[in-house]
């Protein structure tokens, strides 16, 4: 008999995922924090509010209490925004199985540490627990998971047969999951790859075509690479399914949030205006500010990051933030 998951957090990714893990678990527990949310999850058979039209399989049940959605399961997959990631996690330890396997599809820094999604796993999780945890992410529209349109991603943990044991579990004809062993660097991909795509909104909003978009773009994966580095990840992984895929579709995409909120930017209107106005997070607009941080504290020139963070938090116009980058001292590329 197939085992249980929980997935925790029924926003639009969370509820995506549930397709390919109905494949392959013997039954989905979807979680989300709102119980007259689950009253609709449960009546309507689909998540109104963030991923309309996708109905879920018979074997996703959507529940109120963490408790109930853990136990039991030996994998348990994270899909809280990271501002919320810790304390839902710290909720959600004690009623843990031992020696879960536990995966991250969170994508962002916590503000207040510094700290990546595995990170904050880890000092929240005993140490006798014997509990493991993964990271995944790549290129995915929620909404073509969910429509099951062909997609490939990347899962990254401590060990291979670690990140076996997620491939196996997510894997299906439609979502094609590679290995890896570089959590640092698949995190930090997904993480920094929302704050370029903002700023590559901004230059759609302000129409400065398509050769604007490929320069943000390149540049975007030099600088995440270059703090990628060094903070210890693989630089092949910036070239692969979680860095340049994932940065290409987040600056591409009309689904990406971040791209949204960049082009609406662009186009002149005001930052808690825009996400006033939208149902969901995005997730660069916080990460800009922990990027920004964790780039000072370790020595990393992140110019981009620099000039997003200063057309979001200290209301720079984003005309003179991208004649900034422009004007910038010439340097030799690969530098």
């Amino acid at each position: 008999m197939k085992n249980p998951v929980a997935v925790i957090g029924a926003g639009s990714w969370g509820t995506a995922l549930t397709r390919p893990l109905a494949v392959n678990a013997g039954e989905v527990r979807l979680w989300a924090h709102r119980p007259e949310h689950v009253e609709a999850l449960s009546r309507d058979r689909e998540n109104r509010s963030y991923l309309p039209g996708y109905r879920f399989p018979e074997n996703v049940r959507p529940l109120a209490d963490l408790a109930e959605a853990v136990r039991g399961c030996r994998a348990v997959v994270m899909v809280v925004p990271s501002h919320v990631f810790r304390a839902v996690f710290a909720g959600l330890v004690p009623h843990l199985e031992a020696g879960s396997h536990i995966v991250s599809a969170a994508k962002g820094i916590e503000n207040e540490t510094l700290r990546t999604m595995t990170e904050v796993m880890a000092e929240e999780l005993p140490k006798d627990t014997g509990c493991r945890t993964a990271v995944l992410s790549g290129p995915s529209f929620a909404r073509e998971v969910a429509d099951e349109l062909p997609s490939a991603v990347t899962v990254a943990a401590g060990s291979e047969e670690e990140a076996r044991f997620w491939q196996h579990l997510f894997s299906t004809d439609r979502f094609r999951v590679y290995g890896s062993t570089d959590v640092v660097g698949l995190q930090l991909g997904g993480a920094l790859k929302n704050i370029v795509a903002i700023a590559a909104g901004i230059c759609d909003g302000l129409k400065y075509g398509t050769n604007a978009r490929a320069a943000l773009i390149t540049r975007g994966l030099a600088e995440i690479s270059r703090l990628g580095i060094r903070m210890g990840a693989n630089p092949l992984t910036f070239a692969g399914l979680g860095g340049l895929g994932d940065l290409v579709l987040t600056c591409t995409g009309d689904l990406s949030r971040n791209r949204s909120v960049g082009l609406e930017l662009g186009r002149g209107k005001k930052l808690n205006k825009i996400l006033a106005e939208m149902n969901m997070v995005a997730e660069g607009v916080k990460t800009t500010r922990s990027a920004m941080a964790l780039a000072r504290k370790v020595g990393v020139e992140m110019p981009i990051l620099e000039q997003v963070y200063r057309v979001l938090y200290e209301d720079v116009d984003c005309g003179e933030a991208v004649s900034e980058l422009m004007g910038r001292d010439l340097k030799q590329e690969l530098s």
